[in-house]
């Protein structure tokens, strides 16, 4: 657990001295235990040796004293210490999840990120600050109390550690038990908060089916799930716990029976019988915490192990010596991509001329979305190459493939700040007019306008205050003032009405007459009739390729596509 929490937070000076001042916390509690034995062998003695008492007592206070101080310093140096350990790794965290590459993010559900985030760094950080200090100090506290007995009469110190090794046999069974029941519960909590999350979202969906209080299925599945992930999880803590106690309390039965034995044969006088009983019912009050501090770090543990298995996430490989592009045309040689073991672009070559608007279509499944983020490096091609300018974007450093790229998903995430706030996250810098520019060009001046709070209302988390169309509206005119070369679109026109299409539509056409590369995927035939090329994947390769004439003309895979969609476009319902 230690070399854990120094790979995530690799400052050993700090746990070391942890360590030392926690010992000798445990150590002097457990010499002001065995002081009792002389103190009430001087107290039960006849007659009363008081100077002996008040001895062993200035002796016991100044040793508690110093056992106070310990705890105090270790406090000292706990505590700070765990709130540097959390802000660090939420630190880490935070700079780790922008250096991932954006493939990672998209397998990943809010509940999890959010759940190591805000619980799982606490819980670690809880390690330094009292679970393993207080471990080591339940430990050094009872090995003190044995050794000193063991002066007084090894046979009574004898069977103060007779039950030690049961006890460590039950632990060392009991550790994988917890691990394996708190991650079980752990993934429990991960799925039912996201899909919690997933039923607040869908509440528009819900109302307007008329099933707002009729339940959500996969989330009520998450919570029985969760339910008995900790009902399993109890049933299984519970035999190592009692068998773990019940050992402690044999222990310390071993220790009467042992002591009266030893008193009643005249081997042991009665001060010493009853000082060493008095001495042992403390010694199995931290072997007894023991357990639920054990269960505790497994706990912990479970919790540094997400951390890290965040924080030790490999990047995409940066080049050692970067290159920049020489223009703007993408070219995509013989690229292959899977996802584990399928395959979804296959052997696809194709070029996307700089300038010019390039629409990706074809049936659903044939790789559309995953080619644009291929493009923008969310993974590498297992095989092949893409080239931007002219350079392999394997070799462009990431900052820089990022100030070349401007991404315009369908599902548009805004924060939940100002629409101005949202649009100057693509350059703080920018001046007002700039930006009165840009939303113009998109037709978000219209939106702006309209509403009473002006550039400053607010969009709600995740963009809600506004309509699907009025969010890519946003994102439009944030491409428009990132003012990057190359704009990727992901079906940007998809499940829009007609006066946010148009507005879509027209925020699309000034990006190409600023003189953008423009690649689109799109379904919507008055977003591809106006394409440069057209580009028809069908099951990850490249069918065909050219303007919507010529493929027209072709009367192939195409002309089909277009025809059903012309036809679909079309139809309306009739009274």
């Amino acid at each position: 657990m230690i070399r854990r929490i120094l790979q995530v937070w690799p400052h050993p000076g700090t746990i070391n001295a942890l360590a030392v001042r926690y010992t000798l916390s445990g150590v002097l509690q457990g010499v002001v235990l065995v002081m009792l034995l002389p103190l009430l062998r001087a107290l039960l003695s006849q007659p009363i040796r008081v100077d002996e008492a008040l001895w062993w007592l200035v002796a016991i206070a100044v040793v508690g004293t110093a056992h106070l101080a310990s705890v105090w310093w270790g406090h000292a140096v706990g505590y700070p210490a765990a709130n540097r350990i959390m802000r660090d790794l939420q630190h880490d965290l935070g700079d780790h999840l922008g250096r991932l590459p954006l493939g990672w993010h998209v397998n990943q559900t809010p509940g999890r990120i959010a759940r190591v985030v805000a619980q799982n760094t606490p819980s670690a950080a809880g390690i330094v600050s009292h679970v393993w200090p207080e471990r080591i100090a339940a430990i050094a506290t009872p090995a003190t109390v044995a050794l000193g007995v063991l002066v007084v009469d090894w046979r009574i110190g004898l069977a103060f550690l007779a039950a030690v090794p049961a006890a460590v046999l039950v632990m060392r069974w009991s550790a994988p038990i917890i691990r394996d029941t708190q991650c079980r519960m752990d993934q429990a909590s991960e799925e039912a908060a996201a899909h919690a999350i997933e039923f607040a979202q869908a509440q528009p969906v819900f109302r307007a089916t008329g099933r707002a209080g009729a339940g959500f299925a996969p989330m009520e599945r998450a919570l029985d799930e969760q339910r008995q992930a900790f009902r399993h999880a109890l049933a299984r803590h519970t035999l190592p716990q009692y068998a773990y106690v019940g050992i402690v309390q044999v222990g310390f039965t071993l220790v009467v029976v042992t002591g009266a034995w030893l008193a009643t044969r005249g081997a042991l006088a009665v001060p010493e019988t009853v000082a060493i009983l008095v001495l042992a019912s403390r010694f199995i009050e931290p072997l007894t915490a023991i357990a639920s501090l054990s269960g505790a770090i497994q706990v912990a543990d479970v919790a540094l192990e997400r951390v890290s298995t965040i924080l030790t996430a490999s990047p995409l490989p940066e080049p050692v010596t970067g290159r920049s592009p020489a223009g703007h045309d993408i070219v995509l040689d013989s690229v292959c991509f899977g996802y584990e073991q399928t395959r979804v672009i296959d052997d696809l070559s194709a070029v996307i001329p700089a300038g010019r608007l390039t629409a990706i279509v074809g049936p659903s499944g044939s790789g559309k979305t995953t080619i644009l983020r291929l493009i923008a490096r969310f993974w590498d091609a297992d095989r092949g190459a893409i080239r931007i300018g002219g350079a392999d974007i394997r070799e462009i450093p990431t900052p820089e493939l990022m100030r070349t790229l401007a991404i315009v998903f369908q599902d548009t995430y805004l924060f939940d700040g100002s629409i101005e706030d949202n649009l100057r996250i693509a350059a703080p810098g920018a001046t007002t007019q700039r930006l009165h520019r840009a939303a113009a060009a998109a037709r978000l001046d219209d939106i702006v306008e309209r509403h009473p709070d002006g550039w400053k209302a607010r969009t709600g988390e995740g963009g809600i205050a506004l309509s699907g169309g009025e969010r890519q509206r946003v994102a439009i005119a944030r491409a428009l003032l990132k003012d990057t070369p190359i704009v990727l679109l992901d079906e940007a026109t998809a499940a829009l009405d007609p006066q946010n299409e148009a507005a879509v539509s027209a925020g699309i056409s000034a990006l190409v007459a600023a003189g953008r590369t423009v690649v689109i995927v799109a379904h919507k035939i008055t977003t591809i009739q106006h394409a440069d090329q057209i580009l028809f994947l069908d099951g990850g390769r490249l069918v065909e390729a050219g303007d919507h004439d010529t493929l027209l003309s072709a009367d192939g895979r195409y002309a089909d596509f277009w025809r059903e969609r012309h036809t679909a476009a079309e139809w309306s319902i009739r009274r």
